[in-house]
């Protein structure tokens, strides 16, 4: 298990080659007026390294509203504060968790016990979003990592889990890195792989402009 340097140098290995995506890009969410007041905080911040652990506290909802890309981008800069024990309220762990296994407890209610349930298999909203579970929504917002970034972000929790200080917490980063992050870590496409598509595509278009005249 590498130390807190090693942990914070694999961080920025995979992490400090991605490109701004843009300001008109961060924002995911537009429920009302908070993830535009958040995610609005971020823009013109082009390099996640710069960014202080007392304005990502608190900018910690931030994490809920990005959108995919400002979530790939700015993650890294939550990681190292946190594995540096900076934070004290934004918890990326649990963007970097929630959704990916099931959990459960029984709460009574008058005569009554209600189980109630969260994770992976839990409808998000069904009068929204019909039959889509938490664990969909936790593949499309985690898919964006590379296979490159995801190994980074194993390497973060790995680290977390040793320094839980409750036991579930430790058992709940052990059960997403067996869900989700490992696999992840393996599989994903590579930096390379977005890449090349990248360079096809303009290798593609500017052959339809120097067809067409540039009208492509």
């Amino acid at each position: 298990m590498p130390d807190l340097e090693g942990v914070i140098a694999h961080v920025h290995a995979a992490f400090d080659p991605l490109p701004y995506p843009g300001d008109a890009f961060l924002q995911g969410s537009h429920e009302g007026c908070e993830p535009f007041e958040e995610c609005g905080a971020f823009v013109g911040s082009t390099d996640w390294r710069a960014l202080e652990p007392e304005f990502l506290d608190g900018h910690y909802s931030a994490l809920s509203f990005f959108s995919e890309a400002g979530f790939r981008f700015f993650l890294p800069a939550y990681l190292v504060a946190d594995a540096r024990e900076q934070l004290m309220t934004a918890d990326p762990v649990f963007h970097l968790t929630h959704g990916l296994t099931d959990e459960q407890h029984e709460e009574r209610v008058g005569d009554r016990t209600f189980v109630r349930r969260w994770g992976r298999h839990s409808l998000v909203n069904p009068r929204r979003y019909g039959a889509s579970t938490w664990w969909d929504h936790a593949q499309r917002r985690l898919g964006v990592f590379t296979r490159e970034e995801a190994g980074a972000i194993v390497t973060y929790l790995r680290h977390a889990a040793e320094r839980a200080e409750m036991p579930q917490e430790c058992e709940r980063i052990t059960r997403a890195l067996d869900a989700y992050w490992l696999e992840r870590a393996r599989a994903a496409p590579t930096a390379a792989d977005l890449q090349r598509q990248l360079d096809e595509e303009a290798a593609f278009h500017a052959a339809l402009r120097a067809k067409y005249g540039g009208g492509a």
